[in-house]
C-alpha cells in the first residue's frame, strides 16, 4: 500500500521575527513541526518538510521540492499565511503549488502542532 505523500511548507524558524509572538520561538516551532511529522508517520502518511527563506528563493525551493515526486497533499503553514508581512509570499507559494501540483489537496494548519489534523481533513 502506497502512503499518502504530504509536503509541509513553512518558514525556516530561525529566520522568523517572533517579537510580536511572545509565546513562540524558533525552537518551539521546529519541535511542533517535527512532532507533527512523526504523528503523520504514525497515522500512515509520508510527510516531508520544506522550510523556506522569507521570499528570495522560497518559490524556487517549493517548486524544486514539488518536482521531486507527486504529493497528494500540501500544507502551507500558518506562519506564511497569518503574518501580514508574508502575505505576498503566501500568494506566490499558493500559485507555485497550484501550477506544480494541480491534483494535490491543499490544507492549512493554525499552528505548528496541528498539521496532522489539517492533513486528515483533506488527505
Amino acid at each position: 500500500m502506497t502512503k499518502t505523500q504530504v509536503l509541509v511548507i513553512g518558514l525556516e524558524p530561525n529566520l522568523v521575527d517572533f517579537s510580536t509572538m511572545p509565546d513562540m520561538n524558533a525552537e518551539k516551532v521546529r519541535a511542533g513541526l517535527e512532532a507533527d511529522q512523526a504523528k503523520l508517520a504514525a497515522l500512515g502518511y509520508e510527510a516531508e518538510l520544506c522550510l523556506t527563506d522569507l521570499g528570495d528563493t522560497a518559490a524556487d525551493a517549493v517548486a524544486r521540492k514539488l518536482a521531486e515526486k507527486p504529493f497528494n497533499c500540501v500544507v502551507i503553514g500558518a506562519g506564511i499565511r497569518t503574518i501580514p508581512a508574508y502575505f505576498l509570499l503566501f500568494e506566490q507559494l499558493l500559485n507555485v503549488v497550484h501550477r506544480a501540483a494541480p491534483g494535490a489537496r491543499i490544507c492549512f494548519n493554525t499552528k505548528p502542532s496541528d498539521t496532522a489534523e489539517a492533513v486528515q481533513r483533506w488527505a
